[in-house]
Order: C-alpha cells, then structure tokens, then sequence
C-alpha cells in the first residue's frame, strides 16, 4: 500500500471553483471520511482522485506515482457509489466477476476472490440470485464485493448508505468498519453524516465551500473544533453558539444574566462561546443564566430539554431521564459545567484559547 497525497487540488466547472487547493495525505491503511454540508466539494474531490473528473491544478499522487492523466481503470482503486449500479440481467456471482474478466484473470482466479469477497460480506448463500431477488443492504453489499475482488490499493466509497433505512444502515455500516478491519486496505469513505464519520473513521476530514475545515480524528474534532462550523457540524444535538461578554472571571449574556466560571479566559471582550448539550446543568435560580423551556423530550435512555436564553438563542439541555421534567414555559437557570465550554473568536469564528 502507498500514501495517497493531494497537493493544491483545484477543480472548476467553467467560472465555478468548486475544489479551492486542497492539500491533504492519507496513510496507507487509514479509513478517512470526507464529510461536510450538500455542496462543500466532499464528492467531487473523490470523483478526482479516482480520475472520473480531471483536476484544474495541483496534483494527485499514489505513493511516488503522479496520477496526472492516468485512466480511472489504471489507478489501483475501485469506487462504490451511492446507487448500488449492478447489472439486472447477471446474478452476484456475474456481477462480481465481470470486472475481474475485463482485467483477464483466469477463472480460477476469478472464482478464488469472488468466494473470498462473498465469505467476508456473507453474500456465498446468494451468489445465484439476481439484484432484484436482493434487499438494499444485500444489493449495496454486493456493491461493495463487486471493488473488494478487484484487490484495489485504495477503496473510494460515495455515500454508499444514503438509500438504506435507518436500521440497514446501522448493519452496512458496521459490515464496512469490520470489512476494513480485516483487509488492512486505504479506505476513502463520503457522506454528508457526522454520525458515520465519527463511527467509522480514523481521521474526519470537515469541508466547506471547497475548502478543507479541519482534519483530525473524531476525538480531535469533538473535543477540540478549530472553528464554529467544525464545533456545530460536529455532534448530535449540535453544540449551542452563545454571543457572551467576558469580563472579571464572568460570562454575561443578554437578557439573561451573568454566570462565574473558573476557566473563564483573561481580560474583558466578547466572545462566541461553544456549549454542547450535556454541558449544561440546571442550577438554582441566581446561579446560572436565566432561560425559559420551550419543551421537553424523553427518549427513555436519555431527556432533552430546550430552553430559550434572554436574547433569544434556543439551548438543548442533556437531562436525567429519572428527574421530574420541567413544565413548558416554566423559567430554570443554566449553568456551563467546568471545562464544559468552547471559546471562539466572535469575528472570525476561530478556536481560541481558554
């Protein structure tokens, strides 16, 4: 296996600059997610390194081989796409092998991998069967036995779960984290949600607008975001922005009172203060910042409640489930617990520190 490394990769479509000099290197052997909002680049920077789009500039290299105008099929990757694009008319079996007889493999060597790709994705019992005799998580696992047998140096996967329901996903995605475990290869995996790259990845690299965020791995990016946008996007409930004056050791918000912290940062300013759900504690009226419930939810395993600040920001609050829920319209007082908050730059966005 080699590093995959991206130097400067630009990609236009006539005056739109989608891909705006990305540099990035993968280790041989990593599982990294791209992952990002509708329209950040996340998909077309893989379309390029597969050679399906031809870059605007910089360049793309495999260990110390430029990938500048090699063909997709020479590149040592195989790609799985968001629509599992299988042959109707051929059964698993077919589907799995014709790639492998367009490289001119024996079919010795066609059936050896087919039966090793169909016991690591548990396809053996279904080789006979045609697409439309297949679930979705069956069909996109064919999808993904159909680039296994091809033995590619890098696996590039797009979206590969957007079209199961919730519950095949949670299975598909587990059968990936497990395949990778097992077959060591580089793997280049897409989607638009933070809760499989977070699940799934060694590193999460976050983009927006053809540019890349941060990179890091999920810890990294969880606990220590380099802006608003990684801090927001990152995490379920979503952390909570709060415009905050800092002066003296204390946090004031408007409407809403002010709150003393022990890791309040020096000097007086404004701030954009990160708070993800189960930082918050709800604390005796005076000792927290004023707030009104607007409703609750109990999730049995979990409680949420959301609350709006004076001026006017809405909260999610991680509860005990076992507590007595707090009525609608009833006023509480919140609290960061220590260590519990993010400090951002209120003109930049960018991570400062405490």
């Amino acid at each position: 296996m080699s590093r995959l490394t991206l130097r400067q990769v630009r990609k236009s479509f006539k005056q739109t600059e989608v891909l705006r000099g990305i540099d990035l290197e993968i280790a041989p052997g990593e599982l990294i997610v791209f992952v990002g909002p509708s329209g950040c680049g996340k998909s077309t920077l893989l379309r390029c390194i597969a050679g399906l789009e031809e870059i605007t500039g910089g360049d793309i290299a495999l260990g110390d081989r430029s990938l500048a105008g090699v063909a997709p099929s020479r590149r040592g990757m195989a790609m799985v796409f968001q629509s599992y694009a299988l042959y109707p008319h051929m059964d698993v079996r077919g589907n799995m092998a014709f790639g492998l007889k367009l490289m001119g493999l024996s079919s010795d060597e066609v059936e050896a991998r087919i039966a090793e790709a169909a016991r690591m994705l548990q396809l053996t019992p279904l080789l006979d069967r045609k697409p439309r005799e297949l679930s979705g998580g069956q069909r996109q696992r064919v999808a993904i036995g159909r680039a296994l047998v091809r033995q590619p140096e890098v696996f590039l996967l797009d979206e590969p779960l957007s079209n199961l329901d919730a519950a095949l996903r949670s299975e598909v995605r587990l059968e990936i984290a497990k395949l990778h475990e097992t077959i060591g290869g580089t793997t280049i995996y897409v989607t638009h949600d933070q809760v499989e790259a977070m699940t799934l990845a060694t590193r999460i690299v976050v983009m927006r607008d053809g540019r890349i965020e941060q990179v890091g791995t999920p810890r990294e990016l969880f606990e220590t975001p380099a802006n608003t946008f990684v801090g927001t996007f990152i995490g379920s409930p979503r952390m909570a922005l709060l415009k905050a004056r800092a002066e003296g050791g204390r946090f004031g918000i408007e409407g809403s009172g002010d709150v003393a912290l022990p890791d309040a940062p020096g000097g007086a300013r404004a701030l954009t203060l990160g708070v993800r759900p189960d930082a918050f504690e709800v604390v005796p009226e005076g000792q927290g910042w004023g707030a009104d419930v607007v409703y609750t939810e109990y999730l049995g395993t979990d409680a949420f409640l959301y609350a709006r600040l004076g001026d006017g920001t809405l909260l999610s609050v991680r509860t005990d489930p076992a507590a007595p829920e707090h009525a609608t319209g009833s006023r509480i007082a919140l609290r960061p617990r220590a260590g519990g908050l993010h400090y951002f730059d209120q003109d930049t966005g960018h991570r400062l520190a405490a």
